[in-house]
């Protein structure tokens, strides 16, 4: 559905300054709404494979800190994972955006603690090195997780201060070594943070853009589907007309002959139109054609086609027909047209407004073409109007032979 307020506020976030990150309320519920799944995914498939990396960190641990390789394992595995593996489900499952982005962050912060903790825990010489990789712990949220760049700033500066907290009074590391692990950090800090606004700003200009030509896009759908409706109705009457009628019945034909069933046609003509015409004038015969057409779809079937096929002439075509339920239809089409009332003073003082209904039904089968089934109920409506009008006349069941120009030479129009 095309909605003009949000591709004004789309236009009008395109127009502003690329540095603002943050949409419109509307806009911005769109943008979570459209990539919420694919983010919580990507979060989640993203954090198996952190925690994997995580995890294979105990080689190192086992090979270059033996003495408190225990507690890493128990950090790693025992602490580590039964905090971060949940978070990842809820994530997956569809939380919040602002939980979802919370609880995310949160695994960094707490990798951090669990990292400090584990080197704080040995005793070997130059295990302070491990200080050093702390910044890969930044580059997975701020990076691999990509987390939202407010989160990722948060994140990042609290595990800096808890890095700083604990790297400032650690004995074992030599001063110059404390400060160049910490420019080393804060440096990968700021990097990954610079690549994350990046990141973000380039998926929410492109979503934009996208956004934009998807709305863009649904007007020229609806122009088209308006298009369409306009090419195969009647404007007057808003019954299908001769066009649509033209596309539908091979395909009733063909679906009547596959299933075995039968067709109905109504071949339907308002008496003494003319005459209306002259007396009453053009726009109020357009108005009488208006109520004629809403009495034959309303006394139709929802499965029926009403065509309107020219002037005062009408086709109604029945899908699953019988004869006696095409000839049943047919009276309470003609009933329902002169209960309206509509005087005809064109012909007499107290004459109203009928129609003449010509009804045939056929068995589409070899010999038989469309066109004939028109044909057969356009010869009963000769009879019916010959034999004085408001009524109706069933096509002989006689097989009548092909003719390739039934359908042209119709002639309906008898008043």
């Amino acid at each position: 559905m095309v909605n003009d307020t949000l591709l004004a506020a789309v236009e009008n976030e395109l127009r502003r300054g690329p540095w603002r990150l943050r949409f419109s309320e509307q806009v911005e519920a769109r943008f979570e709404a459209d990539t919420q799944r694919h983010r919580s995914r990507q979060m989640m498939v993203s954090g198996l494979i952190s925690a994997f990396i995580y995890c294979l960190f105990l080689i190192n641990d086992y090979s270059f800190r033996p003495d408190s390789f225990t507690t890493a394992l128990i950090l790693r595995i025992g602490v580590m994972l039964p905090i971060g593996l949940p978070i990842l489900w809820w994530v997956y499952r569809g939380v919040a955006p602002f939980l979802r982005e919370t609880l995310m962050a949160s695994t960094v912060v707490v990798a951090t603690v669990v990292s400090c903790l584990i080197v704080a825990e040995s005793t070997v010489p130059y295990s302070y090195l491990d200080i050093f990789s702390f910044g890969l712990i930044l580059l997975v949220g701020n990076i691999v997780y990509s987390l939202r760049f407010s989160y990722a700033c948060v994140s990042s500066a609290i595990s800096i201060f808890i890095i700083l907290g604990f790297v400032l009074p650690y004995e074992p590391m030599p001063p110059e070594v404390k400060r160049l692990a910490i420019f080393t950090i804060i440096a990968q800090a700021l990097f990954t943070l610079v690549a994350n606004y990046r990141f973000e700003q380039s998926e929410r200009t492109s979503y934009l853009h996208v956004l934009k030509e998807q709305l863009r896009a649904g007007y020229y759908l609806q122009d088209n589907q308006k298009l369409t409706r306009m090419s195969v109705t009647d404007p007057l009457t808003n019954l299908a007309n001769r066009r649509q009628f033209d596309a539908v019945l091979p395909l009733r034909w063909q679906e009547a002959a596959d299933k075995g069933l039968c067709l109905g046609m109504m071949v339907i003509d308002i008496d003494h139109f003319k005459a209306y015409n002259d007396y009453y004038g053009h726009p109020q015969g357009d108005a009488c054609l208006r109520q004629v057409a809403a009495a034959m779809q309303a006394n139709s079937r929802d499965s029926d086609l009403v065509v309107r096929f020219g002037g005062e002439e009408f086709l109604v075509l029945m899908t699953n027909a019988t004869p006696e339920a095409a000839k049943t239809a047919a009276e309470r089409i003609r009933r329902g047209v002169e209960a309206l009332d509509i005087p005809n003073h064109g012909v007499s003082a107290h004459s109203v407004v009928t129609v003449s209904v010509g009804v045939a039904v056929l068995r589409p089968a070899a010999g038989f073409t469309p066109a004939d089934l028109l044909l057969k109920a356009d010869v009963a409506l000769y009879e019916a109007k010959r034999q004085g009008r408001n009524r109706i006349r069933e096509a002989s069941l006689v097989e009548v032979p092909t003719s390739d120009d039934a359908v042209d030479g119709l002639g309906i129009s008898a008043q």
